[in-house]
């Protein structure tokens, strides 16, 4: 894959703006108008045959294939490798008219970001990597900031970042701002995803304005969880975080990318997602640069839902298996 082909992966970089806390704390949300918002989306939207195979494909392409176990080994990140260079099968790929396919990333640990940037040489493919002591953030800024400065020279292109929820619970906006600011800046020239973990912000107002502060210290995507919290995305806060988006596109003129992570497992979820996407931001950032799934489960089902599609037959998970 060519230079190119990975510039159009990864949008351009959000440089910031100046902290504006009278926009932050103006923001307002209506959880009412959410949760209606929520429901018709639930209620109405259903694509079948070959249009659900082309949006599920589209799912597959904007994917984070993702491994942050304790007992991860070169082989497994080596594997999951493979699989994110070849999603699916050859003959699934042939009865679906696709010459190849690939998926938006790969998500590792630090310590297994070299073993990914070597097997995916040459494909096209970034590397991320979760930072910042992931997934609870309760590290000392330096080695934060370290650890950011380490990734990035292993050639990690994006960094999934986690904030100090204690800031967004305290209200604490210019703290916030100052700390992914000083993350923005250890990345240099990768990309910035900052990860909001909010299952543990209590509020969709926090989340709303957590999402704003974040975009601009100049966050390129925003992201709903680090996977490990007791609640992960939801099309509640997803809907927030978007709208978000929207609005300070609209107001800025720069263009941030989302990220649902965490319990996305089937494809009738990633649909959902890709909804309301398409319906609140528009088709613009329905492609990698702008939008990801976290997913390390969500293939399989993919694979299968694509499987009875081609054969009209439902094959057993574990021929799917991942690494």
């Amino acid at each position: 894959m060519s230079a190119d082909a990975v510039t159009e992966t990864l949008a351009r970089l959000n440089v910031g703006t100046a902290l504006e806390l009278a926009r932050v704390r103006a923001t307002r949300v209506n959880q009412p108008a959410v949760a209606r918002r929520v429901a018709g989306l639930n209620g109405s939207r259903s694509v079948k045959k070959v249009w659900q195979a082309a949006w599920l494909v589209k799912a597959i392409q904007c994917m984070d294939l993702t491994t942050l176990a304790g007992d991860d080994t070169p082989g497994r990140v080596r594997r999951l490798c493979a699989k994110a260079r070849a999603p699916l099968r050859a003959d699934l790929l042939a009865a679906l008219g696709l010459p190849s396919l690939r998926v938006g990333a790969v998500c590792v640990y630090h310590e297994m970001v070299a073993e990914a940037v070597q097997a995916l040489q040459g494909s096209g493919i970034p590397v991320a990597v979760v930072s910042t002591g992931f997934p609870a953030g309760q590290t000392p800024m330096e080695t934060k900031l370290r650890e950011i400065e380490l990734s990035v020279a292993a050639g990690a292109q994006e960094v999934d970042i986690v904030i100090s929820r204690r800031h967004a619970l305290t209200h604490d906006w210019a703290a916030l701002y100052d700390e992914i600011v000083a993350y923005r800046q250890a990345c240099g020239n990768a990309h910035l995803k900052t990860i909001l973990a909010t299952g543990e912000l209590q509020t969709l107002e926090n989340v709303a304005r957590a999402s704003w502060v974040a975009m601009m210290a100049g966050a390129d995507f925003i992201k709903t969880s680090t996977g490990k919290e007791g609640v992960n995305a939801t099309l509640d806060v997803s809907l927030v975080m978007v709208r978000a988006i929207r609005d300070f596109q609209a107001e800025t003129g720069q263009v941030v990318g989302y990220k649902p992570a965490g319990g996305i497992a089937t494809a009738k979820a990633a649909l959902q997602y890709l909804a309301l996407i398409k319906e609140e931001l528009g088709d613009r950032w329905l492609q990698p640069g702008l939008f990801r799934f976290g997913a390390s489960s969500l293939l399989t089902d993919i694979e299968r839902q694509l499987e009875h599609h081609v054969t009209g037959h439902y094959s057993a998970a574990h021929r799917h298996a991942m690494p």
